[in-house]
């Protein structure tokens, strides 16, 4: 598979059993279609309003930014943004084949998902995917 931002090569990061296209080059990542539930359900934040039926309910973006080609179907993405401080803008695909976040995106909308918790719970149980999220893709948490 091709980085659908920059062409360049995308590789297979295995995390608890979820398969994720990392690009190499640009640092972005791909989820096919029910991945992202999968993690947000392993980090325990399944309930946070973050399903594909929610992410493909939200109007498209109307932006200067060329749209991208899913690295699946081939068909161009429809730009969504999604969370607040900072909005993030994010590429998904018209059939539901999976999302593209850019470099540091995924990242933004955890601590945004992370930040709706109550002061406390669960906090121990994401450090490990942090972690992980920061060194793989070159993410702060």
């Amino acid at each position: 598979m091709d980085c659908p931002a920059c062409r360049g090569p995308v590789v297979v990061v295995e995390f608890q059993r979820i398969e994720l296209d990392y690009c190499t080059k640009c640092l972005g990542v791909w989820f096919d279609a029910g991945e992202l539930e999968l993690l947000l359900e392993r980090m325990a934040l399944d309930g946070a309003a973050l399903t594909m039926d929610e992410i493909m309910a939200l109007p498209a973006e109307k932006v200067v930014e060329k749209a991208r080609r899913c690295p699946i179907c081939g068909r161009k993405m429809r730009k969504v943004i999604i969370g607040s401080e900072p909005m993030v803008l994010i590429d998904v695909c018209p059939r539901r084949d999976g999302i593209w976040f850019d470099r540091g995106e995924l990242s933004q909308v955890i601590g945004q998902i992370r930040s709706t918790e109550p002061a406390g719970t669960g906090k121990h149980k994401h450090r490990r995917v942090i972690h992980f999220l920061g060194e793989v893709f070159k993410a702060k948490g």
